[in-house]
């Protein structure tokens, strides 16, 4: 049952088959013995169990609020949660509680979902590995895969093991993993450059940027606001699909949403894709994409060839620049929106008592991380009235240069934009923290972060495991407000490519059925 899609489990709690509570309290355990894998920040287990008993009184009455009621989902921990902890994996925020949940949070509860928790991240979702929070890294669940440890070799010492795992991608790789390690169904990130899409594809799992203003930002505390996206994470497209026909549409507290109601749809089998023109970008051809990346990109263009598909290359030509300008559009953004975290209204707050000005230093340098001081300061240097001009304006011309590639090319008639999402496979923690947060971001976020610039639906899809037995996924980027066709593209690849189960010890014990193994066909 752990394993089963959003529309089996809604079917089966219909049908009396599985009760919310039952549901719940498995999901919970295996949280509590996967709990090495450091996805969950915060456990809500009471908050779960409750609701999960109030689902189970709607069902007994007949009357469900809909696909989601008593279906388990968990949230990443930079969106606000009454009565629940909310800290972006920040001293800065340790012990928080906000009085208001995010509207997506009410969305989602509105609908009877069960919140078991609130999972980690990199702080304050700066980073691409999940490993700069301050409640330590999230192992990638892959990293304890059947499939993984017969690729890596038999380990002679316990300790190699240990010191074998891989990273889950980020910055939000705590729902990433939750999701890829069934205890949960679906799971919220955000996604500002990739933070969605990057651990979605390291961890084998679904991942969605769904088009700016799609879905509401309020209550999700924001890095740069006018990138930052709500992301969802599943397990299959369809799930993806529910998620957000639950979540999108307007919202009066988020002038940036749509003002338009949102038509949830559901997904038909795309039977002949005949009609469709998919775009090679070449400039994402980038320097350190591996040659595995490469080799599956170009068959998965064969695969939509083969099937009747046009494809043909196209040129975003200002991509190479789009890394430089997102950081110092980025920077800029997060040196406004951190500083509201003075010691005086919420969250932490220094004992230094001599003045206004040491107070609020005190706080911000007890409070924040090196990685996250180091984007205020780059960005206060970006914002300074000497290089404002030379830096903000310009990068902002930029990001316009960069929305236009795209607009042109989905003018030229390409419906969907297939790439890389990630240049390799996860990295072992090991030597993922070799580098510095910003260079590994700038490496990291290369394939995803234009798709933010331009505001754009982009989508990871698992596509197969690499030599040493780890997953990774392709990216469709689609037009403005265009999911419906995005999914239906991305649902016709999942079908074709049929990623492998992931094989976990830890969830065969809970779940029996579990590890039916789907076969890799075309893409073994």
């Amino acid at each position: 049952m752990l394993r089963a899609s959003l529309r089996q489990v809604s079917a089966a709690l219909k049908e009396g088959r599985v009760a919310p509570t039952e549901l719940c309290q498995r999901c919970l355990a295996l949280i509590k013995s996967t709990k090495f894998l450091n996805a969950y920040i915060t456990v809500a287990e009471e908050t779960a169990m409750k609701q999960a008993e109030e689902s189970e009184e709607r069902y007994k009455k007949g009357q469900p609020l809909g696909i989601l009621d008593g279906i388990p989902i968990a949230v990443k921990d930079n969106f606000n949660t009454a009565g629940i902890e909310t800290t972006c994996a920040s001293n800065m925020l340790k012990g928080y509680i906000s009085p208001y949940n995010a509207t997506v949070v009410q969305k989602l509860l509105d609908q009877g979902a069960v919140l078991l928790g609130k999972t980690n991240l990199d702080e304050f979702a700066m980073g691409s590995g999940s490993t700069d929070g301050v409640f330590g890294p999230v192992r990638n669940p892959w990293s304890y895969s059947k499939q993984y440890k017969e690729k890596s070799g038999p380990k002679s010492h316990p300790e190699d093991e240990e010191s074998n795992w891989v990273i889950t991608g980020g910055s939000s790789g705590g729902s990433a993993a939750a999701v890829a390690s069934f205890t949960c169904f679906a799971a919220l990130g955000s996604d500002t450059g990739g933070s969605t899409r990057n651990p979605a594809a390291h961890c084998g799992v679904v991942g969605l940027k769904p088009t700016y203003g799609l879905i509401s930002r309020h209550g999700l505390i924001p890095l740069v606001n006018s990138m930052d996206v709500p992301g969802i994470l599943t397990r299959c497209v369809d799930d993806a699909a529910v998620l957000l026909g639950s979540l999108a549409g307007h919202d009066p507290k988020d002038s940036t949403t749509i003002q338009d109601d949102f038509m949830p749809f559901e997904l038909h089998n795309l039977a002949d894709v005949s009609k469709l023109s998919i775009g090679i970008p070449k400039e994402y051809h980038a320097p350190g994409l591996s040659s595995e990346m490469l080799a599956l990109w170009s068959k998965a263009a064969d695969l939509f060839k083969n099937a009747g598909a046009k494809v043909v290359e196209v040129s975003l030509p200002h991509t190479p620049y789009s890394i430089v300008c997102y950081h110092v559009l980025c920077t800029a953004e997060v040196a406004s929106n951190m500083a509201r975290f003075d010691g005086l209204e919420y969250g932490h707050r220094s004992d230094m008592k001599d003045s206004t000005e040491s107070l609020y230093a005190a706080t911000r340098r007890e409070g924040f991380n090196d990685v996250v001081r180091g984007r205020i300061l780059s960005g206060n240097y970006f914002l300074l009235k000497q290089n404002y001009e030379k830096y903000f304006v310009k990068a902002q011309k930029v990001r316009r240069l960069i929305a236009n590639d795209f607009v042109k090319v989905f003018r030229s008639g390409v419906d969907i934009l297939l790439t890389p999402t990630t240049l390799r496979d996860a990295a072992p923690y090991t030597e993922f923290i070799q580098e510095d947060n910003r260079t590994r971001s700038a490496q990291d976020d290369i394939l995803t972060q234009a798709a933010n610039m331009a505001g754009l639906p982009a989508i990871s899809v698992p596509t197969a495991l690499s030599e040493r037995g780890l997953p990774v996924g392709l990216q469709f980027i689609g037009r403005s407000f265009q999911e419906k066709q995005l999914l239906t593209v991305a649902k016709w690849f999942e079908k074709q490519v049929q990623f492998p189960l992931i094989q976990l010890e830890e969830v065969k014990r809970h779940d029996s059925d579990v590890f039916q193994y789907q076969k890799s066909a075309s893409f073994s």
